[in-house]
């Protein structure tokens, strides 16, 4: 058996942990293919870590493995997972909130506490702060390559025992589609909402609409304009603000080619609230 193996960490590639990983994974086998999800997860930030996996897992194929570690818990008596997706994935992770996306969105059907004395690195038991390359990537390795099977990580768990972080829903009421700015699209600085394609069909929303969209940090208005609803950059002059629905069908804000984060000093999270006036309120205005 040769499934794909897919990284994801915190590392960055400015040194040497992720060629170490790679090289771990390579000595379980020399025929393993290996791939990058990313590596540039921001220091310790579990929830960018569980909303990349939900951005890339859905388009590999079934039984491919997942290694994600955005551990900064490491050392402590975090546990470490292994868990199926109802979608026949399996990712190796620690048990800190990495799989709140995944948890939600994709489903997850079994589960099991990886067994960090027999399921590590040989010689590596003195090791405390690279889990990553230590038992995560040698683990996942094993696995991607058929040498060890799921049951032999470790005992089944609940479902239940996976670690979740707190996930807001988008909501729609009479005038107004409200959530939160996820994420940001990091390269090209666009607002990414948890705010479905769906509410806006329900709303009545249609391309070319124009929609009031205020943000706000905390009780602090950061922003309000109006701008175009469209199908793509296209739709809007160089330097504009659109809205559009980014590729996971949820909502987005951009500057056609321009950084929407940098130019108005916006961040992401629970704390970042997003709010559209629906179509109905502007056309009666």
């Amino acid at each position: 058996m040769n499934r794909a193996l897919v990284l994801q960490s915190d590392f960055g590639i400015s040194d040497g942990a992720v060629s170490a990983m790679y090289g771990v994974a390579f000595s379980v086998d020399s025929a393993i293919r290996i791939f990058d999800l990313t590596h540039d997860i921001p220091p310790f930030n579990i929830w960018e870590g569980s909303y990349r996996l939900l951005q890339a897992i859905s388009y590999w194929p079934e039984g491919t493995v997942f290694v994600s570690v955005v551990d900064p818990g490491v050392g402590s008596a975090r546990k470490s997972v292994a868990v199926k997706t109802k979608d026949g994935k399996i990712i190796i992770t620690p048990n800190n909130g990495t799989l709140t996306h995944i948890h939600r969105f994709i489903g997850i059907v079994e589960a099991r506490e990886l067994d960090e004395e027999k399921n590590r690195l040989p010689h590596s038991r003195e090791s405390y702060t690279f889990h990553g390359r230590d038992i995560f990537a040698y683990t996942g390795a094993r696995l991607a390559m058929g040498k060890i099977s799921f049951e032999q990580i470790g005992k089944e768990i609940e479902v239940s025992s996976i670690v979740s972080l707190p996930l807001n829903q988008a909501t729609r009421t009479e005038g107004s589609i409200d959530g939160i700015i996820e994420i940001h699209d990091v390269r090209f600085g666009n607002l990414w909402t948890n705010i479905n394609r769906d509410l806006l069909r329900e709303a009545g929303i249609q391309y070319g609409d124009r929609l009031s969209v205020t943000i706000g940090n905390g009780t602090r208005q950061v922003y309000k304009n109006t701008m175009t609803f469209g199908r793509s950059f296209a739709d809007t002059l160089v330097g504009e603000p659109l809205v559009y629905i980014n590729s996971l069908d949820n909502l987005a804000i951009a500057i056609n080619q321009g950084s929407f984060a940098d130019a108005f000093h916006i961040g992401s999270g629970t704390n970042w609230t997003i709010s559209f006036l629906s179509k109905e309120v502007n056309h009666g205005s």
